[in-house]
């Protein structure tokens, strides 16, 4: 732990979608701010193997509280208003014990206006942490716009409203802010997703291809906006159709829609092709980077997954690894020519593909070295860190 430079306010981190440490980013952020002299504190779900209700993890002191994870829109009611109720008790309980100076909202959902607001009267500085933006999130998973999707674009501006900083994940979400919420340039501040490469040299893992000669790998969420059944339905054309027995799969990950996704893998008769572990922490998850000889980012094209920079894009990246994706906005910024970009949400041409740049081992090397060095001089997270303190700092002032 590096000892702080000098003594700054206590500050509360409240996320939802993902419990901390395993959210990365947010666990760069509470490290990062820890390091420049913040007291940290962390409100988050119970989620996986992480459900004590307090304790402190490297001096980040965490508040846990149990979430309702269901599918449809009763679930989207139960799982939010849940989560509210706790956060808005665990957000008090953290007040009282420590007198907290910032909240820092990370979204999904764009909810916590409603927890932070209350605070505001008493002089809490308020910064908004836009990971996603949330109607297009909403418009992706339910596939309509009814009375909810704008009850959820309210919520959104909302959020906004309440926020005395936003930082923004790519130029998407900041012109979002800009645009949707209206807020003054001067308070909004590009702090990108970048993986932190742990500092531990864990070697790559060549038993993961059982032998054969490719490993092709996923890392991510696997839920309903994510395209991973349609990298199952690649993998099928792939090892059925065109008889390529040569390649491995690795998905590693898991989400709400993850027990769906095994049954549909077996199904398709892959179960000897394609390894779904489930979650992955960085003892497995490096390893598995160094070994893939490609990695793929399936989210379907539309306005939620243009929007996003997604952490494996920046993994693949990190790793010198080519990738294969469909023709994402924010995939294309990050990767530029690390990846081969595919024009339709199509298995068939997702597929064809992957074998093209599989059986291309120059083109492979020299895309897997240009998103090396991208990331590492141009999207590596200590140019996030010198945004994030700056936002801080700008949140404080008088």
């Amino acid at each position: 732990m590096t000892a702080p430079a000098q003594n700054k306010p206590a500050v509360l981190i409240i996320v939802e979608n993902l419990p901390v440490p395993p959210d990365r980013r947010v666990w760069q952020e509470c490290l990062a701010l820890r390091d420049a002299g913040y007291k940290v504190l962390v409100v988050s779900p119970k989620m996986k193997s992480f459900v004590k209700p307090y304790e402190v993890i490297d001096g980040i002191h965490i508040y846990r509280h149990k979430i309702v994870e269901a599918k449809g829109i009763f679930g989207f009611f139960a799982e939010y208003s849940s989560a509210l109720w706790s956060e808005t008790i665990l957000a008090w309980k953290a007040w009282f014990t420590h007198r907290f100076k910032v909240i820092h909202m990370c979204n999904p959902p764009d909810l916590m206006f409603v927890v932070a607001w209350p605070f505001k009267l008493l002089g809490v500085r308020v910064i908004f942490d836009v990971h996603d933006l949330w109607p297009e999130m909403f418009e992706a998973k339910f596939k309509k716009r009814n009375l909810l999707y704008w009850c959820v674009r309210a919520a959104q501006r909302l959020n906004y409203a309440c926020a005395d900083v936003v930082l923004a994940t790519n130029e998407t979400n900041r012109q979002a802010a800009l645009q949707n919420g209206k807020k003054d340039p001067s308070k909004v501040f590009l702090v990108r997703t970048a993986p932190k490469i742990p500092e531990k040299n864990l070697p790559a893992n060549p038993a993961l291809k059982k032998g054969r000669a490719y490993l092709v790998g996923y890392v991510g969420v696997m839920g309903s906006a994510d395209g991973v059944n349609l990298l199952l339905e690649t993998a099928s054309i792939i090892v059925h159709d065109l008889n390529r027995k040569d390649i491995q799969f690795i998905l590693l990950g898991d989400g709400p829609e993850f027990d769906d996704l095994i049954a549909l893998r077996d199904r398709l008769k892959l179960a000897e092709f394609v390894d779904m572990p489930g979650w992955a922490n960085n003892d497995t998850l490096v390893p598995a980077l160094k070994t893939i000889d490609l990695g793929v980012t399936c989210d379907v094209p539309n306005a939620y997954n243009h929007s996003c920079t997604m952490n494996k894009v920046l993994e693949y990246m990190a790793f010198a690894k080519p990738q294969v994706s469909f023709d994402l906005t924010e995939t294309r910024a990050s990767a530029l020519d690390a990846g081969l970009y595919v024009p339709e949400p199509s298995p068939r041409k997702l597929a064809e593909a992957i074998l093209a740049t599989l059986d291309d081992p120059a083109q492979r090397e020299t895309m897997g070295r240009r998103g090396h060095d991208r990331f590492h001089h141009e999207l590596n997270w200590e140019k996030s860190v010198e945004q994030l303190l700056r936002a801080y700092e700008a949140a404080l002032r008088p």
